[in-house]
């Protein structure tokens, strides 16, 4: 599991390093053609020259805006997506509140933006961009849910930086559990990896390489859920989808605690069949009967409450707790232990 300090770690150490270099195989020459392109400078330049010369304003805010594109030769596309911003907040109402949202760090309860976003006034290039700048801006921040609506309204050609456009929507997918539409976004993305920065690719094969292996009702899945979860109560969040988050981890502990029970249960019985009598080293012939003494009549045994927990011995107890928690971090593991223990009282209060 990648978490969001690995992620800012990756883009420290990645920032520093140019764009991958030309010894990366271009898809095109394997004979696949990407569904997308990386955007040149000289591009985009001539895209905001166009939307300024058609948006309205004063002629001497124009001709500043205007300036501000003067010189973009070789600038990637993500700080011209950020030099874009800053021209956004001169053009429009909306696009000054929400690029200035985007210059603080959120604090709970995150106020609702999506009347900005779909102001009337806002030219489509406007609004496209927009709607980057803060989805991006709230997925860096942890804001998945909120990030999700801006992103996944977006496509590749409708923006300058169509490369930061899906990477954030796999890191949003990625963080939301959503592993089929990640792996998507991440397969897109990875079209143009030799056109991408650097720190794209390498967490973009690092979410994939994550997430491939990824299964349903495993322990890294409710691993995965349990964080989720820890994300939502840090902002204050313990609403409707928090309690069915922690009803389907509770219910995914069940069934694993009840397979690992079963287990324990079969290894003892045949631990106790392997120590008692002697045994045949060959079948029994049909209608033959067989040697032996006494009624047939056995002891009948107790197997428990539902859950069991509380009825196995000690040994076995903690054998299938260990088994449980062993991958997961350590915190989790006193969670699970407790609620451990609480099927023991449970069903220790059920004995008759």
């Amino acid at each position: 599991m990648i978490s969001l300090r690995r992620y800012h770690l990756l883009f420290v150490i990645a920032v520093l390093t140019p764009p991958v270099s030309a010894w990366a195989v271009d898809p095109n020459e394997l004979g696949t053609r990407a569904s997308w392109k990386v955007m040149d400078a000289e591009t985009t330049q001539q895209m905001v020259r166009q939307w300024l010369s058609q948006a309205s304003l004063e002629e001497a805010t124009r001709g500043e805006l205007l300036a501000m594109w003067e010189d973009v030769q070789d600038a990637p596309p993500s700080a011209l997506l950020d030099r874009l911003a800053e021209t956004l907040a001169r053009t429009s109402d909306a696009g000054r509140t929400l690029v200035d949202v985007c210059r603080s760090t959120p604090a709970p309860p995150l106020a609702d933006r999506s009347e900005l976003l779909n102001d009337p006034q806002l030219t489509p290039f406007e609004r496209h961009h927009l709607r980057l700048i803060y989805g991006r801006w709230l997925a860096q921040h942890e804001y998945y849910d909120e990030a999700k609506g801006p992103l996944d309204a977006l496509s590749p050609e409708t923006v300058i930086d169509p490369a930061s456009l899906l990477f954030f929507q796999a890191v949003v997918q990625h963080r939301l559990l959503e592993k089929e539409a990640c792996l998507g976004s991440l397969a897109k993305l990875l079209e143009n990896e030799a056109d991408l920065p650097r720190r794209y690719a390498k967490v973009a094969r690092l979410m994939e390489a994550d997430l491939k292996p990824l299964k349903t009702d495993s322990l890294n899945e409710i691993a995965r859920m349990m964080e989720d979860i820890e994300r939502r109560l840090r902002f204050s969040r313990a609403g409707t989808r928090v309690r069915q988050q922690e009803d389907d981890v509770i219910a995914k502990l069940d069934k694993m605690i009840e397979e690992k029970e079963k287990q324990q249960q079969q290894q003892q019985q045949s631990a106790s069949a392997g120590q008692g009598g002697s045994r045949s080293t060959a079948p029994a012939n049909d209608s033959v009967p067989l040697g032996g003494r006494g009624q047939g009549d056995v002891d009948q045994k107790k197997i428990g409450t539902k859950s069991g927990w509380g009825n196995l011995p000690p040994k076995a107890r903690q054998e299938a707790l260990q088994q449980i928690s062993k991958d997961l971090p350590a915190h989790f593991r006193d969670v699970i232990e407790e609620y451990l223990e609480r099927l023991a009282q449970e069903a220790g209060s059920q004995t008759p």
